[in-house]
């Protein structure tokens, strides 16, 4: 005997078990060890951009500093020159004068005057003034010293070191060291007069000359670093980009500016370790994604597969249902004619009427399994020939004549004698308008009657089945035709039906290479629902003048 195939049940359940327990692992497993080799480098990378920001605030710490050391070696000449002469008990402050003079253009070349204000009181007094190059201007700062800057100074920090006061009027920068002293005391007098000694640097020869010196080569060497002010635009240096690797830090005398500093081998650093980030990065989110859509489908499949076994379930209790109405009708008739009960020949005419439409009805809905059933197989043939389409529409309408009758729903039927003709299979046609025409009964009982046309537009017959019922909501219009579906409004009026009829229709139509279109509503008040079976005319048809 030869080896046995195993059964294609047994393969798929082999299957679902390698995506359950195989794939999806793996996957997983996959996503971790690349999630944990990406955060290794994030950590690396980190690390690294952490000890290049260390070393660059470091620089422009040093930098920053030695900028201000140039101004704080001036300001200590001063203060030493002021302090030997202001602890006297007699102080001669032109004496302070003659020896600033006579050295600041070697020792204090940046400070263009000093002076010395009398603030044991409200009223401050000037006792001393020097200018290395005597202009109006001096008149200009002493009035801004006493009326404007000195509200700005903090005396308390003065007391222990140098104070610093850089402040921008009417467009010039101004830069002013001061220091707060206290006189030798008088004779009679425990405390000697409090005394503000006051330099004033001069900002344009600070950026001309001593940043140069600070400064050497500002773009070249293994930083790149310039001066910027208050408003960002550039006192001194070239322009750098200061990005995520870039420092800036204020000056301590000159406070409204700042060094910027950016190391050279910071951006082919940074470049480097965001590339490896990037790259890590992508790598985890599309095994993320793999793995998330593996899981999706197994989810989808799994999910779609329990949804499909309950549609299924209620298929074969709905087809059950319809089954036994036609066949207790047809038992009770039969029965009432089998026992004499009938009391005329007109009576008997109507019940042998009525088992024989719902025998027909019995047939259309066993042939509605059938063709699904085909369908569901691909094995589905239609017998395609030339024929009048309307009196395939009018059999179909007269299938359905009792019912409505007996519902108390009006059939009207418009079909006119001038249509072309089709290559259809009759009998498919007729299932599909019987389809129609069943879907719209059950929702027609309260919405007056159904109206069924048939009329040529272009190189197409379009058959119109309308109902004015309560109509189909616009988000399950795409899923009406789908197998087994059925709208809330059918679940809601616990309405009879397979759930096999639309989607037998579509296919049909589809088959034929026309379409079926649902509008809805149709009626001014938001109600009603017409479906529309479009069928292409035989192509050597003349269209109508």
């Amino acid at each position: 005997m030869a080896g046995a195939r195993p059964a294609s049940g047994d393969g798929s359940l082999l299957s679902e078990r390698f995506v359950y327990y195989v794939l999806v692992p793996a996957i997983v497993i996959a996503v971790l060890v690349l999630g944990g080799f990406a955060a290794t480098t994030v950590r690396l990378d980190r690390a690294i951009r952490q000890t290049l920001l260390d070393q660059t605030a470091t620089r422009a710490t040093e930098k920053a500093n030695g900028l201000d050391d140039k101004v704080a070696e001036q300001d200590n000449v001063v203060a030493s020159q002021a302090d030997a002469i202001i602890r006297e008990v007699d102080p001669d402050l032109n004496l302070l004068k003659k020896r600033w003079l006579s050295t600041a253009q070697r020792l204090t070349p940046t400070i263009r005057a000093i002076l010395v204000v009398d603030i044991t009181y409200d009223t401050h007094e000037v006792k001393a003034f020097a200018s290395k190059s005597p202009s109006p201007e001096d008149d200009t700062f002493r009035r801004l010293l006493l009326y404007q800057l000195f509200d700005k100074m903090d005396l308390d920090v003065a007391t222990q070191e140098p104070g610093h006061l850089h402040e921008i009027i009417d467009d010039t920068q101004y830069l002013v060291s001061y220091w707060q002293r206290e006189g030798a005391p008088e004779p009679g007098q425990s405390k000697g007069r409090k005394l503000l000694i006051v330099a004033w640097p001069d900002v344009d020869r600070i950026v001309k000359e001593t940043m140069p010196q600070v400064y050497k080569d500002p773009e070249h060497g293994d930083v790149r670093m310039n001066v910027v002010d208050e408003k960002g635009r550039i006192v001194f240096g070239p322009p750098i980009k200061v990005g995520e690797l870039g420092i800036s830090v204020p000056f301590k005398a000159l406070s409204n500016w700042r060094l910027q500093l950016a190391l050279t081998s910071a951006d082919a650093l940074s470049r480097d370790a965001r590339q490896r980030w990037i790259i890590q990065l992508a790598m985890v989110v599309i095994a993320g994604i793999v793995a998330l859509f593996g899981l999706v489908v197994v989810i989808v499949a799994s999910a779609r597969e329990r949804r499909l076994s309950a549609l299924k379930s209620d298929f074969v209790a709905n087809v059950s249902h319809e089954l036994k109405t036609p066949l207790a009708l047809i038992r009770m008739f039969g029965e009432l004619l089998l026992t004499g009960r009938a009391s005329s020949a007109e009576k008997r005419k109507q019940y042998c009427e009525i088992i024989v439409s719902e025998s027909e009805r019995l047939t259309a809905l066993i042939e509605n399994v059938l063709d699904f059933a085909q369908v569901e197989r691909g094995k589905v043939a239609y017998d395609f020939v030339v024929a009048d389409v309307g009196p395939i529409v009018q059999r179909a309408a007269d299938v359905y004549r009792y019912r409505a009758e007996k519902d108390g729903v009006a059939i009207d039927v418009e079909i006119p004698s001038d249509l072309p003709e089709a290559r259809i299979d009759s009998r498919a046609i007729e299932l599909s308008v019987m389809n129609l025409l069943d879907n719209a009964l059950k929702y027609a009982k309260d919405g007056g009657g159904v109206a069924v046309s048939v009329a040529r537009q272009g190189e197409e017959i379009v058959i119109r089945v309308a109902d004015h019922g309560p109509g189909i909501p616009k988000e399950e219009q795409a899923r009406i035709f789908e197998r087994f579906y059925r709208g809330r409004a059918a679940s809601g009026a616990q309405a009879r039906g397979s759930g096999i009829g639309l989607a037998l229709v579509r296919h049909i139509a589809e088959s034929h290479g026309g379409e079926v279109v649902v509008e809805s509503p149709v009626d001014a008040d938001g109600r009603g629902t017409a479906f529309s079976l479009h069928l292409p005319t035989l192509r050597l048809q003349p269209l109508a003048p």
